[in-house]
């Protein structure tokens, strides 16, 4: 992965905030770091006297964000929450939009707290494809610890409030000097400087750490296939849809023992609000049997986990169909068409998460509790 910075272009921006808007489009090129919305990117700052995090706001991606896209929060109130020994994600949201100095500005990130605990100017939080697709294998951890050996590696738990408190216990005493960055098991890679553009080549540097693992231990090699005649009419799942018959696809879809190999889970946590765990595996069963099992099979993982959660909508959000490709639904083009690139990362994630011992997602209760986290069921009752 090469570094994007150019000295000439940076000379243009003056404050803090136009290089830091600078160095997250740079991240956001790159949608093997980010994707839709994936990651967040941060800068302290001082105004008007007092220390303020400026955080990339919610619904903003890095790729397209603007200054207006961060979100002003005051310091000491993040680093007075770091230390709550309980809170919920929504008392945390309430909170932190509290402590904003321009209400007007976008929710700060749910990720705003770890990014005020860490005593640099400038972080970078993206989901990397090459540092995921390492950690969601069986020896993840040994793996991730002999690509990281100087990063502070943190076993998966919840994004948000919880995240934040467990690494704020873990960074006690932490000598900082020494530790390069931080690996979030099954979810992302955090970098950060005092610099901008050290920070942000830190992220570049790590990164191709993982991509040269992967390119020694994980090469994949894709075969010639030919799909197979499937009439796609018979998919009305949604109004839209993606049809994807690329090698990766087709090899994807070619696989014996198809629905054990495509159901093991979403590549990164926030994925599943979009894709949903698992896919509508379509083998020799017609489609109204296997849509029908699909729905049988999301309710039963539903009532095992759930408390007092609205069940979303049971239909799949795509489908692998035996030798055919990948079909991925939306309401409209442009979400159908979100979920085809996120399923196309987690394809290839899945073929070289095989080659080093196999492929492993987070378990179903964190999938379960990351589909139907607090702040998206907030949205379903209102």
């Amino acid at each position: 992965m090469k570094s994007l910075y150019t000295e000439k272009k940076a000379k243009e921006f003056k404050t803090d905030l136009d290089l830091r808007v600078y160095t997250s489009r740079l991240l956001g090129q790159d949608d093997s770091l980010v994707l839709h919305g994936g990651g967040n990117t941060s800068v302290k700052t001082v105004i008007d006297g007092e220390k303020i995090l400026l955080v990339k706001g919610s619904g903003w991606d890095l790729v397209s964000i603007k200054a207006e896209g961060f979100s002003p929060v005051k310091m000491k109130t993040l680093l007075e929450m770091a230390e709550l020994k309980e809170l919920s994600d929504s008392d945390m949201v309430s909170g932190q939009k509290a402590a904003m100095i321009d209400k007007s500005a976008p929710n700060p990130s749910v990720e705003a707290i770890l990014h005020a605990i860490i005593p640099f100017k400038v972080v970078e939080h993206t989901h990397s494809d090459a540092v995921v697709t390492i950690s969601n294998s069986v020896c993840g951890i040994e793996n991730i610890k002999e690509v990281f050996p100087n990063f502070l590696i943190v076993p998966y738990v919840m994004p948000g409030f919880i995240l934040a408190s467990k690494i704020n216990e873990m960074i006690k005493g932490l000598d900082w000097d020494k530790c390069e960055g931080i690996i979030l098991h099954n979810h992302g890679i955090f970098t950060f400087d005092d610099d901008a553009k050290k920070s942000y080549e830190k992220m570049i540097d790590a990164v191709t750490l993982a991509e040269d693992f992967l390119e020694r231990k994980a090469k994949v090699e894709l075969q010639n296939i030919s799909p197979k005649e499937f009439d796609v009419s018979k998919l009305k799942i949604d109004n839209f849809m993606n049809i994807n018959q690329t090698p990766l696809a087709l090899n994807y879809a070619s696989q014996k023992n198809l629905k054990e190999f495509v159901t093991r889970g979403v590549l990164t946590p926030e994925h599943i609000i979009r894709t949903k765990r698992v896919p509508l595996v379509l083998e020799d069963e017609d489609v109204a049997k296997a849509l029908d099992n699909f729905h049988k099979e999301y309710e039963n993982y539903f009532k095992k986990f759930a408390s007092d959660e609205i069940m979303l909508n049971p239909n799949p959000k795509y489908a692998v169909i035996k030798d055919f490709g990948v079909v991925s639904f939306g309401k409209t083009q442009k979400e159908a068409d979100i979920i085809n690139d996120i399923v196309s990362h987690t394809m290839m994630a899945v073929f070289r998460g095989d080659k080093l011992g196999g492929y492993k997602s987070i378990s179903l209760k964190d999938s379960f509790e990351m589909e139907y986290w607090e702040l998206e069921q907030a949205k379903l009752r209102k």
